[in-house]
């Protein structure tokens, strides 16, 4: 799989060409190489900048550090387009999280302030935030695949739950990372800190699995959809378990914020792991910022809808994707009105 992401990234370069030298320059935000984010950022790259095409964009792929990194570099006009969690895109869009920026409600040009329109039953048209030059808000392209709260720990671990992970030595992903937040919004949930655990390491994706099967670690945490590259190396090389994420106040969690939903990490997909298991999970959003011209946005989503059956060959976690359920919502930000003109185009609107 690692393989296989670094093929797709490159192709995603080669497929840029001489052809594409005079055309308008998207950057697209991932997560880490070894995530599921870098190769559907590739995968995306791949299509839209495939020979021949008559769009006016190029799609130029980057590692980041996840979710709330992306969104901070979309809203500060660093990317032009990025990958996150939908409720982390919420959270930025409704300026509701200490842990995101807020948007300054100010008077903006024209052009810019009210020119979307929202299908979302989370994000409402009269709540739009208006743009600064150093943030803007954000909007909807695509919503993705499902990702899964993932727990692993060793195979002759005595964790069987989320609660048994007190004390321990844990690993949560980077700061900027989804993973980090999301766990930080469980935490405080529950009552707890991570004040207590008794070491917590913020290790890179591509440094989790080496660290749990080397017993640096003691419980690996991150949210990513399935099959990934790194929960696979943690199965095989040390029959690492998956333990469900479940209790009253995942419940309580789930049921005051909409953006999430109980989901099952499906069994048999990793070694030893033969049963399916319960946990919750977001969305991955394909997310912009109304920087973004409508020109842009309505050739991205074309362009990948246009080629979805070859898309969804690139990763098991697109297998599931069709137009119909990546153009529903609920949306965690309003709909980029480049969108909005290829719904209408295709009737859907």
């Amino acid at each position: 799989m690692f393989k296989n992401t670094l093929l797709i990234a490159t192709l995603a370069l080669l497929f840029s060409g001489h052809s594409n030298a005079q055309k308008r320059v998207v950057s697209m935000g991932t997560g880490g190489i070894t995530g599921v984010y870098y190769p559907t950022g590739g995968s995306i790259c791949r299509i839209v900048n495939k020979p021949g095409a008559l769009h006016g964009i190029r799609c130029a792929l980057e590692a980041t550090n996840g979710s709330v990194s992306n969104i901070n570099r979309v809203q500060q006009g660093l990317l032009d387009v990025a990958i996150g969690q939908s409720n982390w895109v919420y959270h930025s869009y409704k300026a509701s999280h200490e842990n995101l920026p807020t948007a300054k409600k100010i008077r903006a040009s024209p052009t810019a302030a009210h020119s979307d329109i929202t299908l979302s039953s989370l994000a409402d048209a009269d709540d739009v935030p208006t743009p600064t030059v150093a943030n803007y808000p954000l909007r909807t392209l695509l919503v993705l695949y499902p990702e899964y709260f993932t727990l692993l720990v060793p195979k002759n671990s005595a964790i069987n739950s989320f609660d048994d992970i007190r004390g321990k030595r844990i690993s949560v992903g980077p700061q900027g990372s989804g993973s980090h937040a999301t766990m930080d919004e469980l935490l405080q949930k529950k009552g707890w800190s991570l004040d207590v655990f008794s070491q917590v390491l913020n290790l890179d994706t591509a440094k989790k699995a080496s660290a749990l099967c080397e017993g640096r670690i003691d419980v690996m945490i991150y949210i990513v959809a399935h099959p990934s590259a790194v929960a696979r190396e943690a199965t095989q090389d040390c029959e690492s378990r998956l333990i469900a994420v479940q209790g009253t106040d995942v419940e309580q969690l789930l049921a005051e914020n909409s953006y999430y939903r109980w989901a099952a990490i499906p069994g048999g997909i990793y070694r030893g792991n033969k049963t399916s298991v319960d946990t919750f999970g977001v969305n991955a959003t394909l997310f912009a910022s109304t920087a973004l011209s409508e020109e842009a946005a309505y050739s991205l989503v074309k362009s990948l809808l246009e080629n979805l059956p070859e898309f969804k060959s690139f990763h098991r976690a697109f297998s599931h994707l069709q137009v119909k359920t990546m153009l529903k919502g609920p949306f965690a930000a309003p709909l980029h009105r480049g969108v909005i003109r290829y719904y209408k185009e295709v009737g859907l609107m």
